[in-house]
């Protein structure tokens, strides 16, 4: 048996089903997974814009930019784990794990020392 008859059969996966919708799950995994890596550079294009001699994007449309990077690091992992149930592909699913946990990281960094730690009033412990 030669290699180019065993190398099908391993491509087609535990479940052996090929067709449309395994190729439209992974094309969909594969752009959940692009744009969830876009967040970082959706956050520092302020900063890229500022430093180009841009400050008007910066002072304008800051704002908008970290909104769009955060909407992005917590929806793309979100949408992939329910693509990863729905087409039951379970090897993508620890991709969408690691980037939820990846996401929650900063978010929880910002949500802590943003949010919670300056309502403190002047002079008090919290």
């Amino acid at each position: 048996m030669s290699s180019s008859e065993v190398a099908p059969e391993s491509r087609q996966g535990v479940r052996g089903s090929t067709g449309l919708a395994p190729a439209r799950a992974d094309r969909i995994i594969r752009a959940l997974s692009w744009w969830w890596a876009s967040a970082p550079l959706l956050l520092f294009t302020p900063a890229i814009a500022y430093a180009m001699g841009l400050p008007g994007v910066r002072r304008e449309a800051g704002w908008v930019f970290g909104l769009m990077a955060l909407v992005t690091a917590v929806l793309a992992p979100a949408a992939g784990l329910v693509v990863v149930q729905v087409w039951d592909r379970r090897e993508a699913r620890g991709r969408f794990l690691i980037m939820a946990a990846v996401s929650s990281v900063p978010i929880l960094f910002f949500l802590f020392f943003g949010v919670l730690f300056p309502e403190c009033p002047d002079g008090y412990h919290c």
